[in-house]
């Protein structure tokens, strides 16, 4: 029996960029639909909402995207084809506007020249089809149906040719991929990163176990094929898990690491190590917040969830010290080593959680009796002057959480350290807005804001705030 199908028109966009229709006296979702546009509709319910789907388009909006990829629609990684680029952009800045509109004037989101071939990180599922066959991809949108990919329209197409390889070599050699269901097979993921600058690529196979019969005469055809390949990494994955990397790795080519060039300065990447997706786009995030920030030769500056110290050290050049701090061990030893490359020495890097650093810092304030911000009285010199020897003083606080935001406790601990300016920037400004009204309700006020499109085709923005004290 057919589904009813009904015509209705595109009010607006809601956060995800979905089309939402009036119906019944009820608002309704419907992914792939853009403001204006009148079409036939067909209602289903997934993971208890109701969405429509589209039958057919009868009127479209000039803002509709006819260069569509082919998976569209399905995949899970992309919301918006359907728009045309400068339709995304505004999309996104009313996102932002809605949020934090109220503090300030937000200015135009920095979007991208070409917005296609931008991620440099790229990990592929292995599975098989209904017929059997050995397939590649991601996952169908809020689902766990692999879909196989043969390209995707947003990654460095080395990967894609990397991909194809990987399958026909399966085949070839007999080598199973993973079935989360029978927990039976050897490889489930291959992680590929790629250096912006210097083409450097990182093929890591994630496997069931590390006894990988067939991995020599793997790697030999990846590496004959593809001479930029630097490391070739195993990555022990056993358990019945979402998690894409295990604890232990086996390096069998290379040393373990690929190199890539990052606003003049060189970055050492391992397997585990973050390292944002869209270089292109990060470049120009990194030096508006240093803009935004306005930093001096006499600011001491705390990055928090400082990941390889890609923002760490670029800071370094304008200010007198950054501390960086990351929980990743991979991370934090790639942020020591990449100071070292380019020679800095004014920054530190400690391993530990964020929020217990910030508590730890704050209580260390505390008991020293020092006046927040104006600086440190010590010795005979009772002056107000900053002694760039305290460890424990930062005039200036980035922070760069998780999607899901900071916690409590580092919220509170940063207003006992009460830093003159904090640079908080952003993958959810969801989470962002909410963690700034806490730092308002302590007295920090909102200085600046700009959205940077880290992440074109899809719903997600990137977003820099700047707060001072009052």
């Amino acid at each position: 029996m057919s589904k009813k199908v009904y015509r209705v028109r595109a009010k607006y966009l809601d956060n995800e960029g979905r089309g939402v229709v009036s119906f019944n006296q009820s608002m309704i979702p419907v992914p792939g639909l853009l403001p204006g546009e009148l079409a036939q509709i067909e209602l289903y319910r997934k993971k208890n909402e109701t969405l429509g789907r589209i039958v057919s388009l009868v009127e479209t909006s000039p803002e509709r995207n006819t260069d569509m990829c082919p998976y569209a629609g399905r995949c899970g990684g992309c919301q918006l084809w359907h728009m045309s680029y400068k339709e995304q952009l505004r999309f996104k800045q009313s996102q932002v506007e809605s949020l934090m509109g109220k503090y300030c004037k937000i200015p135009e989101t920095i979007g991208m020249d070409v917005p296609l071939c931008y991620r440099h990180k790229i990990h592929a599922t292995l599975g098989r089809d209904s017929r059997g066959r050995i397939i590649s991809g991601i996952y169908e949108e809020k689902s766990h149906k692999l879909m196989d990919m043969e390209q995707c329209r947003i990654q460095d197409s080395i990967g894609d040719e990397i991909m194809s390889t990987v399958r026909a070599a399966m085949k070839k050699l007999g080598i199973a991929p993973y079935d989360e269901d029978s927990r039976r097979g050897l490889l489930r993921h291959v992680l590929i990163k790629t250096g912006y600058r210097t083409g450097q690529i990182m093929v890591v196979f994630v496997l069931s176990s590390l006894k990988f019969p067939q991995g020599k005469a793997l790697c030999g055809q990846l590496l004959k094929k593809f001479p930029n390949i630097r490391t070739i990494v195993y990555n022990l994955n056993a358990g019945k898990t979402s998690m894409v990397l295990g604890d232990e790795e086996k390096v069998v080519y290379g040393e373990g690491y690929i190199e890539d060039e990052l606003c003049g300065l060189k970055f050492r990447i391992s397997p585990k190590s973050f390292y944002q997706v869209n270089p292109e786009q990060t470049e120009k995030l990194y030096m508006k917040a240093v803009e935004m920030a306005g930093f001096s030769k006499t600011d001491r500056v705390l990055d928090t969830y400082c990941g390889i110290g890609t923002i760490t050290l670029l800071v370094s050049r304008y200010v007198n010290h950054v501390t960086g701090v990351e929980l990743g061990a991979d991370a934090v030893d790639n942020a020591r080593e990449n100071a070292k490359m380019n020679n800095i020495s004014n920054v530190r890097f400690v391993r530990r959680d964020a929020t217990r650093f910030m508590e730890e810092t704050a209580a260390q304030l505390a008991g020293s009796g020092r006046p927040s911000v104006t600086g440190k009285r010590s010795g005979k010199n009772k002056s107000n002057a900053i002694d760039f020897t305290d460890k424990s003083y930062y005039n200036v606080v980035i922070m760069d959480p998780p999607r899901s935001g900071s916690t409590s406790a580092f919220l509170k601990a940063l207003v006992k350290m009460s830093p003159e300016k904090v640079v908080y920037i952003s993958c959810n400004p969801v989470t962002q807005k909410r963690d700034m009204e806490e730092l308002i309700k302590a007295g920090y006020r909102v200085r600046a804001v700009q959205p940077v499109d880290m992440f074109p085709m899809t719903s997600g923005i990137e977003n820099i705030v700047l707060l001072s004290k009052l």
